[in-house]
């Protein structure tokens, strides 16, 4: 996908609007910089830097319940640049989670449905999950 694509239409799961600091390397430098929103599938991490579409790189999400941060490995998928970025669509890069089996893909997915409900409220996280699944 070109940079300058909207990649709403594109979704295949609802993206809820989280905050979470993540943590990443990039060469030999580290980054902190922070999620827009998450999914079972993915995320946007609003970033001055993205990577290159097609890089793979594991990265750590701080979540605030959680003793250590989870890691993470996801693939650039998109970005938005610092010149095409809107105050609706900051720059940045959206991620797809990539694993290394189902099982890894449904603790993942477990994982994210808690982090919306601590987030968001049961009522909200399970009122987005049923449109997603009715998609």
């Amino acid at each position: 996908m070109a940079e300058s694509d909207h990649p709403s239409d594109r979704r295949t799961s609802l993206r809820a609007p989280i905050e979470l600091r993540v943590e990443y390397k990039r060469l030999n430098s580290f980054f902190s910089d922070y999620t827009r929103n998450i999914s079972k599938g993915g995320s946007f991490i609003r970033t001055d830097r993205p990577l290159a579409i097609g890089t793979e790189f594991v990265f750590c999400l701080v979540v605030p319940k959680l003793e250590a941060p989870l890691r993470l490995l996801g693939k650039v998928i998109w970005i938005v640049s610092t010149e095409t970025a809107t105050a609706e669509q900051p720059a940045g890069m959206g991620i797809e989670f990539q694993y290394r089996d189902d099982k890894e893909r449904r603790q993942v997915e477990s994982w994210v449905t808690r982090v919306m409900i601590d987030e968001l409220g049961e009522e909200i996280t399970t009122g987005l999950l049923a449109r997603e699944a009715n998609k």
